[in-house]
């Protein structure tokens, strides 16, 4: 929309919107200050609505002074919207065309990026155990959110899920069945704790924080998407000084290098299911 047709009440929202968003970094040091704004202005509106106010300034107000209202809010503005094994054919190439290199290393490290509630990383430790990598490998689970961190750990999700998540497994070629990988009770389930024995559960931000390590592979998907064409170049940029020489990134079927200042970095290894090698040092 044109800015000077733009309405009086939309102006102070963006007003509103940009000044809740500078008040997070300053008070919390979250920055969403450079997440696509049509996503963030659309998911503001819906906490303000939810959870009872009638303006951002209003949220604002309370968040800064009440530290028990921020999970809430994160909720909102962090998509924590995942399932196992999501897009078969990425996991499916991973085990065909990624697995054979990987396994040439004697020790792995693995960064599932932006991890959400860990549907993610329990199909990459899935996948690595049945490839017999499992032993030989770390796997790094980080997210901003805090709550999604928790439930990652946890590794309990309701049972009506697991039906999808057993054909998305099949799908990507899975030699067992997903069911010896969990227990059933009183309609969630609880994956084995075995499966995270391995895996380092962090808080990291990929706006702010920097490189903690390198990584064989890094899986960052449908994350992006959600932030303004700087900050994609930030992350890429993140993802290429954590890589190995010739390490894998994966990123969301939706997303790309293509317009990235990094892509030269990077070649395409999978183009169909958006797995890059890094071309740097």
């Amino acid at each position: 929309m044109d800015a000077a047709v733009i309405e009086p009440s939309e102006k102070i929202e963006e007003i509103e919107i940009r000044l809740l968003l500078e008040a997070l970094y300053v008070r919390y040091h979250y920055d969403f200050r450079n997440y696509a704004m049509a996503s963030v202005k659309r998911r503001l509106r819906q906490a303000r609505e939810q959870m009872g106010f009638s303006t951002i300034s209003a949220l604002q107000e309370r968040v800064l002074h009440d530290e028990a209202m921020l999970p809430r809010l994160l909720g909102y503005l962090t998509v924590q919207v995942s399932e196992m094994f999501r897009d078969p054919g990425y996991f499916r190439a991973i085990r065909e065309k990624v697995v054979p290199h990987l396994k040439t290393y004697p020790s792995l490290k693995i960064w599932i990026a932006g991890c959400s509630g860990g549907e993610e990383l329990y199909s990459l430790a899935i996948l690595f155990r049945e490839e017999g990598l499992e032993d030989r490998t770390i796997f790094y689970a980080t997210d901003i959110n805090q709550d999604a961190l928790r439930i990652a750990e946890a590794g309990v999700y309701d049972l009506d899920r697991i039906q999808h998540f057993t054909e998305n497994h099949r799908m990507s070629g899975g030699k067992s069945s997903l069911s010896d990988y969990y227990t059933a009770d009183y309609g969630r389930v609880s994956f084995d704790k075995t499966l995270r024995e391995r895996v380092v559960f962090s808080d990291h931000s990929l706006v702010t924080d920097a490189v903690f390590g390198e990584m064989h592979l890094i899986s960052c998907r449908n994350v992006m998407i959600y932030f303004d064409r700087p900050l994609q170049d930030r992350a890429v940029g993140l993802f290429r000084d954590s890589l190995t020489r010739k390490g894998f990134l994966g990123i969301g079927a939706k997303e790309s290098l293509r317009f990235c200042s990094h892509a030269d970095s990077f070649k395409e290894f999978v183009r169909e299911e958006k797995i890059y090698q890094s071309t740097a040092k």
